[in-house]
């Protein structure tokens, strides 16, 4: 198993990817730290993946919540060798059509909660000299969407801020890499779905736009988590993992 011995703490993983990754992770033998906002369904998921598993509500927009997640989890396990930040915002519009508080709140959840939560885990990956970092961007990070100023922007950020703690980071073994997934069917797309015009047009989209003419698994992005977490990607940081169907090229 890739993951026999590792220790994983996973935000936003609820539902969609993150419970997907951290059902995939727990398969390949990791121990997991499964936090949401909603705490029910953290729950439901730690039990769903068995013995190996605990729960936690977290608010990844409070600090002092992050860094409790991640003592906590270093208190229950002894260790962390994989962190997977991975909740996030989708506020569609153009320029004039977002808010200044609707583009504050997107850069609270898709920058600066992934920050914090590094911030948080880095320490103990350093002492016990090894660990990956896994923030969830989105292609809309290495690429431009019409109407989407506050997640294009944010995406671009955290793929640029990625990439600065794996410079700053390398020598200690601590890789980070963002996670850049395209179009899942799953309810996050609401915001694309609106800009779009309705779940006809976003259907048509990715039908017609993606050169492999569909959505992706949530199970084929956690396979991608799973391939970042584990020493099979040992040799790999400070990048941009894009898993799209080829809709960026």
């Amino acid at each position: 198993m890739r993951l026999a011995g590792k220790v994983a703490l996973l935000t936003g993983a609820g539902s969609g990817i993150g419970r997907a990754s951290a059902i995939a992770m727990a398969r390949e033998g990791a121990r997991v730290m499964v936090t949401d906002r909603d705490g029910a369904l953290a729950a439901a998921v730690a039990e769903e993946i068995g013995g190996g598993a605990r729960a936690r509500a977290v608010d990844v927009t409070c600090d002092a919540a992050l860094g409790a997640a991640v003592a906590d989890t270093v208190q229950e396990f002894g260790r962390l060798d994989v962190l997977h930040s991975h909740a996030g915002l989708q506020v569609a519009g153009t320029l004039e059509e977002v808010e200044p508080a609707d583009m504050d709140a997107s850069w609270a959840l898709n920058v600066r909660s992934h920050f914090v939560a590094a911030r948080a885990a880095v320490p103990h990956m350093k002492a016990q000299g090894s660990g990956s970092v896994i923030v969830t961007a989105s292609n809309s990070g290495v690429q431009y969407d019409r109407g989407m100023i506050a997640y294009a922007t944010t995406k671009h950020a955290a793929v640029a801020m990625v990439r600065q703690m794996a410079a700053d980071y390398a020598r200690h073994a601590i890789r980070f890499n963002a996670l850049c997934p395209g179009f899942v069917d799953t309810p996050f797309n609401a915001g694309f779905e609106q800009q779009m015009g309705g779940r006809a047009a976003l259907e048509s989209y990715v039908r017609e736009t993606i050169p492999m003419g569909r959505w992706a698994t949530v199970d084929e992005i956690a396979q991608g988590v799973v391939y970042l977490a584990s020493d099979v990607s040992a040799f790999m940081t400070g990048q941009a993992f894009v898993i799209d169907g080829g809709e960026f090229l």
